[in-house]
């Protein structure tokens, strides 16, 4: 099984120490997003193919790598040029450069990826700018990255906020012209794009479809052949792999406007204030209601491909 670290909320920025904790325990307890009261218990000492982990900031996680060492990781950086209005949690985007060079200067270039998304258009934020941006985070980022994940501003619960502040998803044919300049520049400086669970085809301009929990990816990394179903849990678009996520809706403090994750500030505040390192279930406590049970942690490994 492949541990997605999280699409829910930035573990590696926020919740490292638990993470790290969990990883030395060798067991963690997850609530079912939908069912409060339904938790799973995951055995990491069995079956665990993989992770990855996403984030805007990983920097409190890297000292605390030597946990994962043991499994082969990777890691979906997200870095764009927003400012405040759009990210305002974040440190400047210079010091989050240098801490993606420092990552894949331990890692290697093809396991931190660069994901600029989503993309949105704006009175500030217009195609233009998207171009110098892109173009000024290639060129620091060349020789860390082989590939760049793209993706479009998606109409969530947050979007109405942003559509009121004359922000918005691109046009398809805005999308395609974007991607006819962005494309190449990548090209230029050593990398691939492909989107993130979008329809639109842009194979036109050298972007495929991509997977962002990505077995093949896992496999080459760790050496051991992974056969790894389509999650059919995710978006029609959506190109990966069957993963767990151990994350927590409401729960990110970075605040950033365009988020799917977090609809709900009163909630965040309180798992924050709640949050316990040390504790198997992030976010909150066990209660007499909560009903737990074993996640069936099946590996991936293809032995068949693996011994011939």
């Amino acid at each position: 099984m492949i541990v997605s670290a999280s699409r829910r909320t930035d573990l590696p920025a926020h919740y490292a120490k638990w993470l790290g904790e969990r990883a030395k325990a060798g067991y963690l307890l997850v609530r079912h997003p939908r069912r409060y009261h339904q938790v799973y218990r995951l055995d990491l000492q069995r079956g665990v193919d993989g992770w990855v982990f996403w984030s805007k900031d990983p920097a409190p996680l890297y000292p605390l790598l030597p946990a994962f060492d043991h499994w082969p990781y990777y890691f979906q950086f997200t870095l764009t040029g927003y400012g405040a209005d759009i990210e305002p949690g974040l440190r400047p985007k210079k010091a989050l450069a240098a801490t993606f060079l420092q990552l894949a200067a331990r890692l290697g270039k093809r396991r931190v990826i660069w994901r600029y998304d989503p993309i949105l258009l704006g009175p500030q934020y217009t195609a233009a700018w998207h171009r110098q941006q892109f173009a000024q985070l290639a060129k620091v980022l060349q020789g860390a990255t082989e590939r760049c994940v793209i993706s479009f501003l998606d109409d969530y619960k947050n979007a109405p906020a942003l559509y009121a502040r004359g922000l918005r998803p691109p046009t398809a044919d805005e999308a395609r012209q974007l991607m006819a300049q962005l494309a190449p520049i990548a090209r230029r400086r050593g990398m691939t794009v492909c989107t993130c669970a979008e329809e639109l085809d842009l194979a036109a301009y050298g972007v495929a479809h991509g997977r962002c929990i990505d077995g093949e990816l896992l496999a080459a990394i760790g050496g051991t052949a992974l056969k790894v179903p389509r999650d059919t849990g995710q978006r029609p678009a959506c190109g990966c792999g069957k993963s767990v996520d151990i994350g927590l809706y409401n729960s990110c403090p970075s605040g950033c406007r365009y988020c799917y994750a977090n609809f709900s500030p009163g909630k965040i505040a309180s798992t924050v204030a709640r949050y316990d390192p040390y504790s198997p279930l992030l976010g909150s406590e066990l209660g007499p209601d909560d009903v737990v049970r074993p996640y069936p942690m099946t590996s991936f490994a293809d032995l068949q491909m693996t011994l011939y």
